[in-house]
């Protein structure tokens, strides 16, 4: 099994230098790539650097993730990476909706072609291409030995298919229990190794109520609220209201007012204005860990979040207050587009309520990140 510790991880980052024969599976060969600075133009940023797997995965650092460079600032948050082997290829269902595939707009169908994409990102890791990415692989005698022994003998001199076999690692190190070790506090609740207190009892009565909330319309894909490989989310995309970032904006210079189109721009959807606006419903495992939240990283507090969902069901001028600013929270970025049946559904909440479904969402913390809970 493949379980980092702090130190692992440490040692991951320094240990690169370890004897070849120590990597003998895909998955480790993943593992080592996952860590490795090399393979980004400056050598200074590796997948763990925004999938830090110290904070689930995902980037403690900020609402969204500096480039190799030092400089560039993208305009999306980085999800977290933890329970997303369980994402479905992207395609449209028998219904005619859209879910699956990697990134906040589903353009990567797959974990590995999600993998290929940091490295060419020019405001992430900033490589001009596969052919220099191959190249830096190949500077390292581990991985010419490594990717021989794996794949095909002389699978790096051929870009496209050592570029493709770089991906499969990469996507096979995040397919291991690492990634998804299903031993949150909420995952022992169900095998009858822990008790639930009274507030997060209710916030999980309260979640899995279509009378009091409709969360689990989009954050439940198994068919019982106690099925024990649930990753609390449906894959499908909405548009659920979400305020402009101008904090971020103004750092990262985009202009003021710039729609991020969202499903919309997924090359598959072909610019489809229904889906203007709309984002894959991301994983609620970790999600009390894996901070700022949202596409856009908007909000910094997961009660803020909760909130948030509780002003489109409430007549209170009160609870239409971001408290994380102070003032009333943003008009939707895509307005034409709202999930507004699905936000309206149920009765407002009182704080007893908000507050007992933030401590259920705590419970989907793994075990790893307890700890983090607290600070």
């Amino acid at each position: 099994m493949y379980r980092l510790s702090a130190i692992a991880c440490v040692v991951c980052v320094a240990s690169f230098a370890a004897a070849q024969e120590e990597i003998k599976t895909l998955e480790a060969l993943g593992e080592r790539l996952f860590f490795d600075e090399n393979l980004s133009a400056n050598r200074t940023q590796s997948c763990a650097t925004c999938h830090d797997p110290e904070y689930g995965f995902a980037d403690p650092r900020g609402m969204a993730s500096i480039g190799d460079d030092g400089e560039s600032l993208g305009d999306r948050n980085a999800p977290t990476a933890s329970y997303a082997a369980f994402i479905p290829a992207f395609h449209r269902g028998d219904d005619g909706v859209w879910l699956g595939g990697q990134f906040w707009d589903g353009r990567a169908p797959k974990l590995e072609d999600q993998a290929g994409g940091p490295p060419l990102n020019p405001i992430e890791m900033g490589m001009t291409d596969a052919a220099a990415v191959v190249a830096r692989l190949n500077e390292d005698p581990v991985y010419q030995q490594a990717f021989s022994d794996l794949f095909e003998a002389e699978v790096l001199e051929d870009v496209s298919a050592g570029y493709t076999a770089m991906t499969a690692a990469l996507a096979a190190f995040e397919r291991t229990e690492v990634f998804a070790p299903f031993d949150s506090k909420y995952d022992r609740f169900l095998r009858g190794e822990a008790t639930l207190t009274s507030e997060e009892e209710l916030g999980r009565v309260l979640f899995f109520s279509e009378q009091f909330t409709n969360c689990n319309l989009c954050h439940q894909v198994g068919t019982s609220a106690m099925d024990p490989r649930e990753t609390f989310t449906n894959h499908e995309f909405h548009n659920i209201g979400i305020p402009e970032n101008t904090a971020l904006r103004a750092m990262n210079g985009v202009a003021p007012g710039t729609v991020d189109a969202g499903l919309a721009a997924n090359p598959a959807v072909q610019d489809d204005p229904m889906q203007l606006g709309k984002f894959r419903t991301p994983t609620l495992r970790n999600v009390a860990v894996t901070g700022p939240y949202m596409h856009n990283g908007v909000f910094e507090d997961l009660r803020t979040v909760v909130l948030f969902y509780n002003r489109f069901n409430t007549r209170s001028e009160a609870r239409q207050i971001n408290p994380e600013t102070g003032e009333r929270f943003g008009s939707p970025a895509v307005p034409q587009t709202l999930a507004v049946k699905e936000l309206t559904h149920g009765p407002a909440l009182d704080d007893r309520r908000v507050d007992a479904i933030v401590a259920f969402l705590k419970t989907l913390t793994d075990a790893r990140y307890e700890h983090l809970l607290e600070e």
